[in-house]
């Protein structure tokens, strides 16, 4: 794709779906863009916007593509032992209700897997969850609690299974985790954010922003966050420079309010 037709994709996608691709590297959004052109059919870019101008349904796949994570439940499971075993003992500790969010929950895996986390470890804790996404599809299928694949959850162990999943495919999650969640949609570079978070997960969201961008929503994680607070991303994200934040490392994938 070339730096006009880039130009031209980039203004109608802000124009149709609200999301600004110049938060994002260019040369993978390129690539992601240019994988979908050829699986939609169209000849040229041009043709597939024509489509878009007029196909609400197309419209909303594209979006969909646009802002899809790859997600499962306890993903990365030594960095949910250290949530279990170290941090979330340390948070609770300092909070009367605990207050978390998952940014880029995608369809729900990772909020879902902090609440068996919270039934399992501090059961008689109070705690509010807000899970957020770009993505309506995914929210959708979050709200719904599924359905999940046999992969999403092949993670979880037998009695995580029988206490929080249906029995048979399709699986759902039990309606008993969803009580302390609320799920909204969210741009996490234009949206406001509330404040006094004891825990923000936020992992493998932010691989495809620029250098600038990321720092915009460090900074704005990091004004969310209350005084000993913890911010989670993802294994392969490390924040250069954590302390003009305002943010210390306090282990692999996490970092604490100073």
């Amino acid at each position: 794709m070339d730096t006009d037709v880039y130009t031209q994709v980039k203004a109608s996608i802000k124009r149709n779906l609200k999301i600004d691709l110049e938060n994002y590297k260019a040369e993978q959004m390129k690539r992601r863009l240019d994988s979908w052109l050829v699986r939609s059919h169209a000849a040229t870019w041009k043709d597939y916007l024509d489509v878009l101008s007029n196909d609400a349904h197309e419209l909303e796949k594209f979006r969909n593509y646009l802002t899809i994570n790859v997600t499962e439940f306890f993903r990365d499971m030594n960095r949910w032992n250290t949530v279990r075993d170290e941090i979330l003992p340390y948070l609770q500790k300092e909070s009367n209700e605990l207050k978390l969010w998952s940014a880029g929950c995608s369809i729900g895996a990772e909020p879902y897997t902090l609440a068996m986390i919270m039934e399992d470890t501090l059961p008689r804790k109070k705690y509010s969850l807000l899970a957020t996404d770009l993505d309506r599809g995914a929210l959708t299928r979050a709200r719904s609690r599924g359905p999940y694949t046999l992969e999403d959850i092949h993670n979880l162990d037998g009695i995580q299974r029988q206490r929080y999943i249906s029995a048979t495919a399709p699986f759902y999650v039990n309606e008993c985790l969803q009580k302390h969640i609320r799920f909204e949609e969210q741009d996490l570079l234009l949206a406001r954010f509330d404040t006094n978070f004891d825990l923000i997960i936020c992992r493998n969201v932010v691989i495809y922003f620029t250098a600038e961008a990321k720092d915009v929503l460090y900074a704005k994680f990091a004004a969310a966050l209350r005084p000993g607070g913890v911010l989670f991303l993802g294994g392969t994200e490390i924040i250069s420079g954590a302390g003009k934040f305002g943010l210390q490392n306090f282990g692999i994938s996490f970092y604490r309010k100073v």
